[in-house]
């Protein structure tokens, strides 16, 4: 018993205790034993980097980027000449001795969809810059790996979208990148699945015509913003007693930046002189008390002060609202034009997208016409959506939706309509004194069994009483708002829904734009190989697919 007294038993021993199956010896140092500690209780800047999604929408002057499932981007950057200054570069604190002469608005620009009037590696190191300035100063992100999301113009020039890739997965190291459209993203930013999206951007005003979030039909036109600036231009040149002309001088009168801003705080739209009928108040118009000489109520007639900085001596003129209404006018619609004057690239704005509806099937513009979004820098002009509404609205009204046109057709359809009527009249007086009396009592009231032509049935009508049918509203011109196509890009990556076309690194870097196949519409098969991960798209097998697509850019 002594002998088993000064023994200590193995499973009373501290050290066998603490660690665990191992025979320690006594003198080791104790310590706790790890414990693993799963990813969802870690930090949240380690989720955070694992899930990052950035997202990029790429613009004729404006870059925005943001994290996808954001309501709005982090950073919105544009790239002109002050951007694009060297270090160790100081005219902008010199005295200006002259302004940027012909390429007077192409300095402000990123691109521009002529190829002849762009260099390519110029563009690349302008998008480098802005994408570096955007990830370090507003995104505060490192040069992780991270996956892009790219909203752009489907009708985005092959050349150019290939040097878009290029500076991502070369200068980023992009993984993967996930290609948008930015007329569907703008119709699920709008929460429909079809609208007509007129686009009021800067180079141009494009209407697309989406359906179940396809494209069905895109139209064009030059009139946009850098027009509208231009003819604003020739305003303020007129206006400014010491201006010289632009021909015997290269510089111009006025800056681009102060152009611009004249633009953006004075600009405005003449409401259309035909008013919807369909556009009723809900209130009693009260009548106000005015001068004679005075001029409409709603159409401002007085005259705007403007300081000009930028002149060579600084000056002071004044604007007539008039002439900035009569601006808008000629550079968007240009009311004084025969329509039989105009091409197919330079149509005004209301006959653009009267055509477009024109030439789409019958249930598509049903659809499409009742979900008018307007989108663009250009679209926030005061009046202008409602001008082209009213514009649309009785174009409709004076002929239809009929393709033809002219003096001959009309006189056509007035005899048709004449005879018709006719016809019609006849037809009504043979049928009143050939009626039949059975369906009349002998009161000479007409009997039920002559009013109600047929019985409805009682199955159908309990069916539709129990479950009602939710009639899509279609058939009515109707503008809807939009948050953007950033925003509906942000929505659609949240929601974990396959992009239209997806590139790998590897398979761009082996092959290249020209190893994308050219399909007409997604690639289904490539596309249910694909899964989703909580920040976007991930890469599954269908990266490694040798057969991929670049949507509708590869198609042009």
């Amino acid at each position: 018993m002594s002998s088993g007294a000064g023994t200590t038993l193995a499973h009373k021993s501290v050290a066998t205790i603490r660690t665990g199956t191992s025979q320690a010896p006594p003198s080791s140092t104790p310590h706790t034993p790890p414990r693993t500690v799963t990813s969802s209780f870690g930090s949240p800047s380690t989720i955070r980097a694992d899930d990052d999604f950035v997202l990029i929408e790429i613009g004729s002057r404006y870059i925005r980027a943001g994290f996808a499932g954001d309501s709005l981007p982090k950073a919105c950057l544009s790239c002109g000449p002050e951007q694009q200054r060297r270090v160790g570069d100081f005219r902008v604190w010199q005295e200006p001795t002259s302004t940027s002469s012909r390429k007077w608005a192409a300095d402000h620009e990123i691109w521009r969809y002529d190829l002849r009037q762009i260099d390519l590696g110029l563009f690349q190191d302008k998008l480098d810059r802005i994408l570096r300035d955007a990830f370090t100063r507003f995104l505060l992100i490192d040069s992780r790996p991270r996956r892009v999301g790219l909203v752009l113009d489907s009708a985005l020039p092959l050349p150019l979208l290939s040097a878009v890739l290029s500076t991502l997965f070369t200068n980023f190291q992009t993984p993967m990148v996930s290609l948008m459209s930015t007329p569907t993203m703008v119709a699920v930013g709008a929460g429909v699945r079809s609208a007509l999206v007129v686009d009021m951007g800067w180079n141009e005003t494009i209407v697309t015509s989406v359906y179940e979030y396809r494209e069905v039909k895109s139209s064009r036109t030059i009139r946009g913003g850098r027009s509208l600036n231009d003819t604003l231009y020739k305003l303020l040149h007129g206006l400014i007693p010491t201006a010289e002309d632009d021909d015997e001088s290269e510089d111009r009168a006025v800056t681009f930046e102060e152009c611009e801003d004249i633009m953006c705080r004075l600009m405005w739209c003449r409401p259309s002189a035909f008013k919807s009928s369909q556009r009723q108040s809900t209130q009693l118009d009260t009548v106000e008390e005015q001068d004679e000489n005075e001029g409409e109520p709603n159409q401002p007639s007085g005259i705007a002060e403007v300081p000009l900085r930028s002149t060579n001596p600084p000056s002071t003129i004044h604007i007539p609202f008039n002439k900035l209404a009569d601006v808008c006018d000629d550079a968007l619609f240009d009311p004084s034009a025969a329509r039989s004057t105009f091409d197919d690239h330079e149509l005004p704005l209301h006959l653009l997208v009267y055509d477009q509806l024109l030439q789409l099937p019958l249930d598509v513009r049903a659809i499409c016409m009742s979900r008018i979004i307007f989108t663009g820098g250009c679209s926030n002009i005061l009046g202008i959506k409602e001008r082209i509404v009213d514009e649309i609205t009785s174009i409709v009204e004076r002929r239809g939706w009929e393709p033809v046109f002219g003096k001959s057709v009309e006189n056509l359809r007035n005899g048709q309509r004449a005879q018709r009527k006719a016809s019609l009249q006849r037809s009504s007086i043979s049928s009143v004194g050939t009626s039949d009396s059975s369906g009349y009592d002998s009161d000479g009231l007409r009997s039920e069994s002559g009013t109600t032509d047929s019985l409805e049935d009682q199955v159908e009508a309990k069916i539709a009483r129990n479950r009602p049918m939710r009639h899509q509203f279609q058939g009515q011109l109707r503008a809807v708002h939009s948050l953007g196509a950033w925003a509906g890009a942000s929505l659609l990556c949240q929601l974990k829904i396959p992009a239209m076309a997806t590139v790998d690194r590897e398979l761009w870097l082996q092959q290249g734009a020209n190893g994308a196949s050219r399909p007409s519409e997604v690639d289904v098969k490539h596309q249910q190989r694909q899964s989703m991960g909580a920040g976007g798209l991930i890469r599954g097998s269908g990266g490694h697919h040798s057969n991929w697509t670049l949507g509708i850019w590869g198609s042009l």
